[in-house]
């Protein structure tokens, strides 16, 4: 097939993501959605701050009692009530008073002003004992955080499609919020073909390789939080792959995502099961690597994926192609990396007609200059599995670019 006729890397996205609908959503405590992807907004239960409360370990006044203070002239407040963080006390204060207080303790109603403990002679040392201001508030509310100021009661915490973060679960925790409305995470089941393909450790008999692209795409799919429901290699017979597609199915897969068998040589299993029954479809996509894809609905529903079988193919088509899946499955709103503008410390040739994915390193050594190379000194190729051990980075050059030259701006999604 000419480079003119092969499909372009969003034609082959877009009918990926248009069969990925988000899965069901349900209610889960909070403590059980992590990675978990809103279904609906959470919502601010109450204010924060949830009260008017002290910024600093010092002493609650009122401002027109202390803002003459001077470090020459000090002002003596009689201190009335001893404020702890937790506290439901509110004490008054008249004219001439102040209360001790610490910070994250409710400011009484009577004080509107702060005053830091080393604004004072003694500290905190002088417990209930008069105080000396020696340095005034600098204003009217000074070191108070005022109710509400954050959020409000009712207010958007976190939009409906964003995943639950840590930052994102406290920020829900701190607004009241027990349970969330989550979509089901998707189950996931990666299979390895080849009769080449032998466990990591076992002894090599000729035309034997270590088997790796299972352990990348199970922990691939785990990074973008899904659950991996089965993890399996088997050979290039008809009967052992369309066993572990009905394990598969019986594990409750959503996804199936195979590597290798798709390609055009003379023993590829899973172009050979697939293709006869007009399911899934295979694709040659102008990208490099991972140029070979198959797709399609399953019987049961289940989305298939069938990658390259060489790893570094089947890392950029996971990327590329099967991780948007899995995020639009969860209902994520956002699908696809950021990508960087960075230049290239080394030049390297590309190839024309097709989108390259290079894995890549990124030289951080000046930090206003980052710079990005190829992983791998071998460059390019699918095979290079060893280079994917110091890739952080792809590495995207258009198609209609013949090389990168040193100092070329270049297109950089990080990945790790």
């Amino acid at each position: 097939m000419s480079g003119a006729a092969l499909r372009s890397v969003e034609d082959q996205q877009g009918r990926v993501i248009a069969a990925a609908s988000p899965l069901p959503a349900s209610s889960r405590r909070l403590r059980d959605a992590a990675g978990s992807t809103l279904a609906a907004p959470v919502l601010a239960r109450v204010d924060i701050p949830v009260f008017d409360n002290s910024a600093m370990d010092g002493f609650a006044v009122r401002y027109a009692d202390a803002a003459a203070a001077a470090p020459g002239s000090p002002v003596v407040l009689r201190v009335v009530a001893d404020l702890p963080a937790g506290t439901a006390l509110d004490p008054a204060l008249a004219a001439g008073e102040a209360a001790r207080i610490m910070t994250g303790s409710p400011v009484p109603a009577d004080a509107d002003a702060i005053v830091p403990f080393e604004d004072t002679e003694a500290g905190l040392g002088g417990g209930l004992e008069p105080v000396a201001v020696v340095r005034p508030p600098r204003g009217v509310g000074a070191h108070i955080r005022r109710r509400g100021t954050d959020l409000r009661a009712g207010d958007v915490v976190i939009d409906a499609g964003e995943r639950l973060g840590p930052f994102a679960l406290s920020a829900a925790a701190a607004a009241g919020v027990e349970a969330v409305t989550v979509h089901e995470r998707p189950r996931v089941a990666v299979v390895s073909t080849g009769t080449e393909l032998a466990p990591p450790g076992a002894d090599l008999r000729r035309g034997q390789i270590p088997e790796s692209n299972s352990v990348l795409l199970e922990h691939l799919a785990r990074g973008a939080d899904a659950d991996v429901v089965l993890v399996e290699s088997v050979d290039d017979s008809d009967a052992a792959f369309l066993d572990v597609l009905s394990r598969a199915r019986d594990a409750g897969a959503h996804v199936v995502i195979t590597s290798g068998g798709v390609s055009a040589g003379a023993y590829e299993v899973v172009k050979n099961v697939l293709s006869r029954g007009g399911e899934v479809e295979f694709a040659k996509v102008a990208m490099q690597p991972g140029k070979p894809q198959a797709f399609g609905v399953l019987g049961g529903g289940e989305l298939f994926f069938g990658l390259p079988g060489n790893p570094v193919s089947s890392a950029v088509s996971f990327e590329t192609f099967v991780r948007p899946a899995l995020l639009a499955l969860q209902g994520r709103r956002a699908l696809h990396r950021p990508l960087l503008r960075l230049q290239a410390a080394t030049a390297w040739r590309t190839p024309l007609g097709r989108r390259q994915y290079l894995p890549a390193a990124i030289d951080r050594s000046d930090p206003a200059r980052w710079l990005v190379a190829p992983a791998s000194a071998g460059g390019s190729g699918s095979h290079l599995a060893g280079g994917l051990a110091h890739a952080e980075a792809y590495a995207i050059v258009a198609a209609d670019v013949e090389a990168v030259d040193v100092g070329d701006m270049v297109d950089v999604m990080l990945v790790t």
